[in-house]
């Protein structure tokens, strides 16, 4: 007799599941027995010989049936408000609810600060992190009000993707640092707004080589050995499958970095040093008296930024 899956009986939705990491996620939640709503921005098409293609999203739901499992698609934008209270709805209305959500789905504009236009910083922000707060502003509301319903705690998984561009200080990613930034910001708040109705929120930074990142990797080869690539997808998605699982209920409102083989947790911020006035308020030479020397003593360059989690690898 075989066990029961980790996830049997849930619904999942996993936003830019078309290609690369969502796509793997979605994989692997379905392969833990979850039925996945598979959200992707893009239309069915034309292939090489002119016939009509299936959208991305329709593949990858098409794929999770061929192996058994529950899926369907929604093409939608979650940038627009509209589009992701539809996304939701498709989830509740199709499996009667919803119990986890991966938000996934984000674009790259990149560029240096001094030459970014208005659109690439607006676009880059909507998507990533409007799109962020559209999904869990639904899905929160699902869950609150079945918790209400019910008179207790219900089941609810967030898994955010933010990025280690927001941990490391990404100089030709502005828009995408402060997206990525804002995602860790949305993810602690709504781990403590939600605990109480049995929701967990948590941050990912996910280190993949997709057709997204395929430029900021360029530089990094696949193996020729045949081995599984360092920064292939499938390093993720088991992360993604564990924290949507029921065994991830004691793990909110955390941050974690994940790729090739490794699992690394980010410590939250901690005060480094504290200055107090001598009198009620500051003035400019004490502060000058007390910060000037500490900084000078901090070795040059140091920022909040922590750049060393760019070198953490498989020990």
């Amino acid at each position: 007799m075989s066990l029961p899956l980790p996830l049997d009986g849930l619904s999942a939705i996993v936003t830019g599941a078309g290609r690369g990491l969502g796509r793997a996620e979605a994989l692997e939640l379905a392969r833990l027995g979850a039925a996945v709503v598979v959200n992707d921005y893009g239309q069915p098409g034309r292939d090489g010989s002119g016939e009509a293609s299936a959208a991305p999203a329709e593949e990858v739901a098409a794929e999770i049936r061929a192996a058994g499992g529950q899926a369907t698609a929604h093409l939608g934008d979650v940038s627009d408000h509209e589009q992701a209270r539809a996304l939701v709805a498709l989830a509740t209305d199709t499996y009667g609810r919803l119990d986890i959500l991966v938000n996934n789905a984000g674009i790259l504009r990149d560029r240096m600060v001094f030459s970014m236009t208005e659109e690439e910083w607006d676009s880059v922000v909507r998507v990533h992190l409007k799109g962020h707060f559209n999904t869990t502003h639904f899905a929160a509301a699902h869950w609150r009000a079945r918790s209400k319903e019910t008179g207790g705690p219900v089941y609810g998984r967030i898994v955010n993707t933010s990025s280690e561009a927001f941990l490391a200080g990404s100089a030709g990613q502005p828009n995408y640092a402060a997206a990525k930034g804002g995602i860790v910001g949305l993810t602690t708040s709504t781990a403590l707004a939600l605990a109480k109705y049995g929701v967990t929120a948590n941050a990912i930074c996910p280190r993949a080589r997709t057709r997204m990142t395929e430029d900021v990797f360029a530089g990094f080869q696949e193996p020729a050995d045949g081995t599984l690539d360092p920064l292939a997808p499938e390093h993720v998605s088991p992360l993604v499958g564990y924290l949507a699982s029921p065994a991830a209920a004691g793990v909110n409102g955390q941050l974690l970095v994940v790729h090739g083989g490794m699992v690394a947790v980010v410590e939250r911020p901690r005060v480094a040093a504290q200055f107090d006035a001598v009198k009620e308020t500051f003035t400019f030479a004490e502060l000058d008296g007390l910060l000037t020397p500490y900084y000078a003593d901090r070795p040059p360059n140091e920022t909040f930024a922590a750049a060393e989690v760019l070198g953490l690898k498989r020990g």
